[in-house]
């Protein structure tokens, strides 16, 4: 099974970029979701300020840059 990833990432790079595609957005749906039901359900102002202020202290403990 690698084998053949390993094979399409080699030969057709556009098929596999794509695959990695619908899999990150997958990813993304999934964890928004799971946000949008356990973080403070009733209050979406401050579920959407927590998410943001965890995604930049997220980033921050990663050294990922923002800019």
């Amino acid at each position: 099974m690698f084998k053949k990833i390993t094979l399409l990432k080699k030969r057709h790079q556009l098929l596999y970029a794509l695959l990695v595609f619908v899999g990150l957005i997958g990813i993304w749906r999934g964890i928004w979701s799971l946000l949008d039901r356990y973080l403070f359900p009733t209050n979406p102002l401050l579920s959407s300020l927590l998410s943001i202020v965890g995604g930049i202290a997220i980033l921050a403990i990663t050294h990922y840059k923002l800019s």
